[in-house]
């Protein structure tokens, strides 16, 4: 590719005022111009013209430059640059493909100390999980635990989910069945959910969990996940995606979003309610690990007992199991 061939930068002018000027100069005279009548200031101008075509040295006489014609020179510069753009306009359309295989060697973390790697602090762990995230992951699968989110953070991930499930990843996400009351995550679900998503909802205790290609998995090692373990091991792994969120999500019932809550939902809860204070867990802990609050836990408790007509606990879960165990009509 010749100099003047080259594209110019966006914004930039084909030609300088200083050059414009001895081009004309040079029309409206003879249509030469010998180097000797320039002076200092007019040699860059002249190099310009040169540059892009608009001077040519005359072959009978190298000490003379002839003026070109500018409609042939644009016609031809303009065939050039048009063409020059469509083979980067397609370059840059192969480009994410042609890089998908070394960006992911690229994205994915360096095994320092063998198949776990412990990473501490919320935001590189999020960096971390971004990372995978960012090379075009075939599928995720969450474990979700907790209860809602603040509207906020929903808010902040809906972009990226939706771009995550367009880009052909499949999600697949468990939640607490609270998260069925909360309108922001509702909202979340059923907008993700038109996109391809699929979500459930599960009422018993269960571990934040995210396995990402089958690759790699993530697990809390402090409750807060200020502290995570990145497992790489293949076959701790597939047991995490299979043996746990796998069973966890043919216990779990599906959730699109939809405002009204199943009565199976209620019902599985309060179960697992009932279930836990046999155990003699404490309320605070029931309410964490199932991801409502100790004031909504006390309302399921309290309906359940008017349901039942029952004064003690006891008696409630002696009478939830017989009502379990009856045969079906």
């Amino acid at each position: 590719m010749s100099e003047r061939e080259q594209p110019l930068a966006a914004g930039t002018t084909v030609l300088s005022a200083e050059a414009r000027e001895l081009y004309l100069a040079v029309v409206r005279g003879d249509g030469k111009l010998p180097l000797g009548s320039l002076v200092d200031r007019n040699a860059s101008a002249r190099n310009e013209l040169v540059r892009i075509g608009l001077l040519v040295a005359d072959s009978d006489d190298p000490s003379t430059f002839i003026a070109t014609d500018p409609a042939q020179l644009s016609t031809s510069l303009s065939h050039s640059w048009q063409r020059q753009a469509l083979e980067l306009l397609s370059r840059a359309v192969s480009l994410p493909a042609e890089m998908e295989e070394i960006a992911r060697e690229f994205h994915t973390p360096k095994q320092l100390g063998g198949a776990i790697e412990h990473v501490q602090g919320k935001a590189l762990i999020r960096q971390r999980v971004q990372q995978f995230r960012s090379s075009r992951l075939e599928e995720i699968l969450a474990l979700q635990p907790g209860g809602p989110r603040e509207p906020e953070t929903l808010a902040g991930m809906i972009e990226q989910d939706l771009e995550t499930l367009h880009s052909g990843t499949k999600i697949r996400t468990i939640y607490h069945a609270s998260t069925r009351y909360h309108q922001p995550t509702r909202d979340y679900v059923a907008t993700l959910a038109r996109a391809g998503g699929q979500y459930r909802t599960l009422d018993e205790p269960y571990t934040r969990l995210i396995v990402m290609d089958r690759r790699v998995a993530v697990i809390p090692i402090v409750e807060d996940m200020s502290l995570a373990a990145f497992i790489y091991d293949p076959a701790v792994v597939d047991y995490l995606a299979e043996e746990v969120f796998d069973r966890c999500w043919s216990r779990a019932l599906e959730f699109e979003g939809d405002r009204t809550v199943p009565q199976q939902v209620v019902s599985r809860l309060r179960q697992t309610i009932i279930e836990q204070m046999l155990e003699g867990t404490n309320h605070r802990v029931i309410a964490r690990r199932l991801g409502i609050s100790e004031r909504t836990l006390a309302r399921h408790i309290a309906e359940m007992r008017d349901d039942y007509k029952v004064d003690s606990l006891f008696q409630l879960g002696y009478v939830i199991g017989r009502k379990v165990q009856e045969p079906a009509e």
